[in-house]
């Protein structure tokens, strides 16, 4: 299949998808890859990972797309992931962030700090890190943009999902002062990178659908209709999605 149209606002470009071994993820390289990026995946599962990789590699022939097994939760680590991003293909031109996790609980009352334990982690922690690794890089780049993928629950949260929606509601807010960073780069000329939330109510794929075929799934987010939207975000200027969120279901 090649990869696809080659002249696009994504050919020649250089993406890290965070979280590349979910659904997702996969979902993100194949489409990154289909528009002629190169793309670099990470997880912090290496077999998950590798199969992600090989199965975008397989529909897309000529495409680089290359995994890294990066522990998000070490900084250094990711740190250094950014820098060998950077020397390895010469720049760095989007980081998207699809590290996810859920918890919740049948009522408020029965809310297990544990969850918040391990959620700060992986939907925070993961955050800082990436948004503090790539800030530079981004900016060096002609198009570089930072995409995190939220959920609705930020700005409405249920009773039984306190701590998953804080800490989607902290990495949002976290994405929006990282946009701010940009913006205030940019002075004058406007920002030329930014960085956006991709706004979801829940994320659907076909796995799923095969386990629940009765079910619904009203107003949940396809995995490949969420690459597409990634997707579309370098083919816009950075100054109309820098520090937007970008709402792929009702705004609540």
């Amino acid at each position: 299949m090649g990869n696809g149209n080659g002249n696009g606002a994504l050919s020649g470009a250089v993406i890290a998808v965070a979280g590349a071994g979910g659904p997702a993820g996969r979902a993100a390289l194949l489409r990154l890859a289909e528009a002629g990026a190169t793309v670099v995946g990470s997880d912090n599962d290496p077999e998950r990972l590798a199969r992600a990789v090989d199965a975008a590699r397989y529909a897309h022939g000529g495409a680089t797309v290359v995994g890294d097994t990066v522990d998000l939760l070490d900084l250094k680590s990711t740190r250094d992931w950014a820098t060998r991003i950077e020397k390895d293909f010469g720049r760095v031109d989007g980081l998207v962030h699809l590290v996810g996790g859920w918890r919740g609980s049948a009522t408020f009352a029965e809310t297990d700090l544990a969850d918040w334990e391990l959620l700060e982690k992986l939907l925070v922690r993961t955050v800082q890190h990436t948004s503090l690794a790539f800030h530079d890089g981004l900016l060096r780049s002609d198009r570089g943009r930072y995409l995190l993928i939220s959920a609705a629950g930020a700005s409405r949260p249920t009773a039984g999902n306190a701590a998953y929606s804080a800490a989607k509601a902290a990495a949002e807010a976290w994405t929006l002062a990282l946009a701010d960073s940009y913006r205030r780069a940019g002075g004058e000329q406007g920002p030329r990178a930014a960085a956006a939330i991709l706004v979801v109510k829940a994320l659907v794929h076909d796995a799923m659908r095969a386990e629940r075929p009765n079910a619904k799934f009203a107003g949940f987010t396809d995995v490949d209709d969420l690459a597409e939207a990634v997707a579309g975000v370098w083919e816009r200027p950075a100054a109309e999605v820098n520090g937007n969120r970008l709402w792929l279901t009702e705004k609540p």
